[in-house]
């Protein structure tokens, strides 16, 4: 609609009503800001050998990313958790949100027991997740369950971004996109592919070195994928 006020010096204003998943992303959004005392830590990481390990399986590098987010989940018990009235909620199982982009915004699928699949499995179903979002068909249980989310805008995304945690999630992982770069390896530096992975999380529950090691352990999967 038209704003009934005089034209500026900026024009004629012009106000569109957000839909449904607009209200969504800002409420969370303002919500995360106000009431999650967010730490944040950065890597820069190797990941020539999972670029190398996507081209050969001929899956996306999400896929191991995902893999290697679930693992690292397994292992930080307190990662894979929510800060909730003033307690630690631990969950058994590791449901990772990846986050899909859309035309009205974004929205967040579970891939659940991502630490049990297999690559090509991880690969298939955010490939089915994404094509369901994007169709506006996925369904509750789809969309519910998440216990982490990674944040990554692929190969034409920005080389460095920060996640917003999804409450009452403990922690999020943000992907910036390959970029070629010298690296060392075996005591020479040799031209290689870097990737720069931003944790945030709760500092409420997950914080210090229980964070840098969960960041870490990440990393060290990105570094050394397993197939």
């Amino acid at each position: 609609m038209t704003d009934p006020r005089p034209a500026s010096l900026k024009g004629e204003i012009r106000i569109e009503e957000p839909d449904r998943v607009g209200r969504s992303i800002a409420r969370r959004s303002a919500e995360v800001r106000a009431t999650v005392p967010d730490l944040e830590l950065e890597a820069e990481v190797d990941a020539g050998a999972a670029v190398a390990l996507a081209r050969r399986l001929r899956i996306e590098l999400d896929a191991v990313l995902i893999a290697a987010c679930a693992r690292a989940l397994r292992a930080t018990p307190r990662a894979n958790a929510a800060y909730r009235d003033g307690r630690y909620e631990l969950y058994s199982r590791v449901n990772v949100g990846a986050i899909v982009h859309t035309d009205d915004g974004q929205i967040t699928p579970a891939i659940l027991d991502a630490d049990t699949r297999s690559l090509s499995e991880l690969d298939a179903e955010l490939r089915r997740l994404r094509e369901r979002a994007r169709a506006g068909a996925l369904t509750p249980p789809e969309l519910a369950g998440t216990t982490f989310t990674l944040h990554s805008l692929g190969e034409a995304g920005p080389h460095r971004l920060v996640p917003l945690i999804t409450p009452p999630q403990a922690a999020a992982l943000a992907a910036g996109s390959v970029r070629p770069a010298p690296v060392a390896r075996g005591g020479a530096v040799v031209a290689g592919n870097l990737i720069s992975l931003t944790l945030a999380c709760d500092h409420r529950i997950l914080f210090g070195t229980r964070a840098a090691a969960f960041l870490q352990r990440i990393a060290k999967r990105v570094e050394e994928p397993e197939p």
